[in-house]
Order: C-alpha cells, then structure tokens, then sequence
C-alpha cells in the first residue's frame, strides 16, 4: 500500500491562530502523516489560540483518526511582516500586545527553532523538513484597487508574498537536504474577483510567481522543493473578514466540475502529499484544490 509517510520529519506552519483555517488543516494533516509540528501564530491572536489550547476547546478538531489528539510540538510568535528585530517600529515592540513576546520576527522563529532543536541535527546539519506559508494580511482588503493606497498595497504585498521570500531565505539553512516549501493562493492572481481589493490579487499573483523563481534558486542552491496551493473558497475566521465569502461558496459550487463546497481538509491532505517523498519530483508548481472551479470559462 502506497502511504503518505512523514515519519521523523518535523514542520513548521506559519499562520495557525484557530482550527478553522487551510493551516490548522494542513498541520493537522502532517501529523497524521507522521510528522512533528510546531506553528507560528500571530502576536496579538497568540494568548487566546493558547488559552483555547489549554483549557480543551479545541480538542475535538485536535482528535487524530487513530486515537489520541494533535499535540504541537511548539507554538511560536511569528508576525510575517518582519524580517528580524530591527524592522519591527518601536511602537510594535512597545504595544502590549507584542512587548511580552520581544522579537516576533521571521527570523526571530529560526533563532527560537534552532535554541529548540539546534542539538539534534541530521548529517548535513538540518533539523527541519517541511514549511508552510498560510499567512496573508491586506489591511485595505475591502477598497477596490482604484481605491487602495500605496501603503495599503505594499502592505499586502509585504505580508501576503514578500514574507515567502524571507522564509525561504531564512529557513532554508536549518532544513534537511530534500525540504519542501509550500504556500496557499486563490484563483485571484489570476483573474478578477470583485471586491478582492487592497492589492490582495496582486499578492496572489506574486505568491504565485515567486513560487517558481523561488523552486529554482532554492533548488539548485539546496535541493529543497517549492509549491503553491491555488485553494477554492473556505469560510475561515480570516476570509470571512472580507465580507462575501458565502457568496463566493455557493457561485464556486453552482459552477464548478463537482458541486459542492471545499474542505479544509482536501487542501490539508493535498499539502500532506506535497511535502512528501511522493512528490518529490513536483516543484515550482501551483496545484488547483477547488472541485475544478479554475477549469470552467462559463458560468452555469
């Protein structure tokens, strides 16, 4: 039998604040596959996704098919827009939101995940298999574009794309030879979702294109596989700040091959294979989990 086996790789999932996400499922689906993982939550949602942890609430979605439950192997402070300490204003080290945290970089997770793990490194001095980028933020995400300012637009790019590229950069050095990457997009980069605003479709569609430049470079340089998941329209906490995500639920199931609503789970088990051994010769590539919406030219 042919099985996802990620027995003694450890991941590291950016973007997991509540059970209700893309990233909850993928980790979730990793360590049903074997894995270790720990995950990086934004600052400011960081105490109640921990409370929640604590206290139980989550233990139903944390419940594994074979008894037990989802146990992360670490939970860290991660707030993609910094790269490292410097970049972070004074006013955000400041907040107190933040300031118990100290530095809640990108690069901040690589020092705290080499603190962590830094003593038991493999052969070719990695520690580290799998990342996975589940981050986006626009915070003009509800301006169309003809409205969204230059701060608002490179605020979107800067959280939603940019940050790949800094994980890529900074957590490539700490991953065992053969490591796999991956992000999560949205048929936006590629073509017109009204009221998708602030610049977010441009993010996507950089996501997207950084995917492949980035197999590449990260490739040649350290063996390591890099891909993208174009997901179809879930109800998480996060898309549902935008506003018409049910709308965009029902118009997918109407239209798309198989009608009927996509699961957090379908893209977890997608990302599971991904990053594994079977699809070691599947890279720069972005993988379309919507029931085949992407497909259609013509509305039913």
């Amino acid at each position: 039998m042919l099985n996802i086996d990620l027995s003694g790789k450890r991941a590291f999932v950016a973007g997991v604040a509540d059970d209700g996400g893309f990233g909850f499922a993928i980790a979730k689906a990793l360590a049903e596959a074997g894995a270790s993982v720990c995950v990086g939550t934004w600052p400011p949602a960081l105490g109640i996704f921990q409370t929640l942890l604590r206290r139980g609430k989550l233990d139903e979605s944390l419940a594994m098919p074979g008894g037990g439950k989802l146990e992360f192997e670490r939970v860290y402070p991660l707030d993609a827009e910094f790269d490292t300490f410097d970049d972070m204003p004074e006013e955000v080290r400041d907040n107190k939101r933040y300031k118990e945290h100290g530095d809640v970089s990108i690069q901040a997770a690589v020092e705290r995940m080499k603190k962590d793990f830094g003593a038991e490194p493999s052969a070719d001095g990695g520690f580290l298999d799998i990342v996975v980028h589940s981050l986006a933020n626009g915070p003009e995400v509800k301006n169309v574009l003809l409205e969204t300012s230059r701060k608002g637009y490179l605020g979107a790019l800067g959280v939603s794309a940019y940050s790949m590229i800094s994980m890529v950069q900074r957590f490539s050095p700490i991953m065992r030879r053969g490591g796999a990457f991956l992000s999560l997009s949205y048929m936006a980069a590629e073509r017109v979702i009204p009221g998708y605003g602030g610049g977010m479709s441009s993010a996507k569609a950089a996501l997207e294109s950084d995917t492949r430049v980035l197999a590449f470079e990260a490739g040649r340089k350290y063996g390591h596989r890099v891909n993208c998941i174009s997901a179809g329209p879930l109800a998480s906490r996060a898309a549902s700040a935008i506003g018409f995500i049910g709308e965009m639920i029902e118009y997918t199931k109407t239209n798309a091959p198989l009608p009927e609503a996509l699961t957090a789970r379908e893209v977890g088990a997608t990302a599971a294979f991904l990053c594994s051994p079977l699809a070691s010769g599947i890279t720069a590539t972005t993988v379309y989990v919507d029931k085949g919406y992407s497909a259609m030219g013509k509305a039913l």
